[in-house]
């Protein structure tokens, strides 16, 4: 007989409540202090978007990465502790990242 059981032998007109959750807006990514960059370039003659200045672990950036070129529909890489998406995404992308709570600089025009 474990805990509920003897609980309900106590208390029989008891009826567990279910608690909501908070909701975590960051997805369980590390939040910093220092804003996150976004700097817009051109390669080849074509546009990208650039984010860098992240100072938590490689894994939790890739997921962030993965997550934005999920939501822009876009591809993009994550390579020398940057994130590289194809295309000016510069305000959709800041508008995203503030959402999960991070801070941003707008950098490039």
């Amino acid at each position: 007989m474990d805990l509920k059981d003897q609980l309900k032998n106590l208390f029989p007109e008891h009826e567990e409540k279910e608690v909501p959750k908070q909701e975590d807006t960051s997805g369980g990514i590390w939040l910093q202090d220092d804003p996150l960059i976004c700097k817009y370039e051109k390669r080849k003659g074509k546009p990208i978007t650039i984010i860098e200045g992240y100072t938590g672990a490689d894994s939790d950036f890739k997921q962030l990465a993965k997550e934005i070129k999920q939501m822009l529909s876009v591809g993009g890489s994550f390579k020398n502790e940057q994130i590289i998406i194809q295309g000016d995404y510069r305000d959709r992308i800041m508008a995203f990242l503030q959402k999960k709570g991070f801070k941003t600089k707008r950098v490039g025009g």
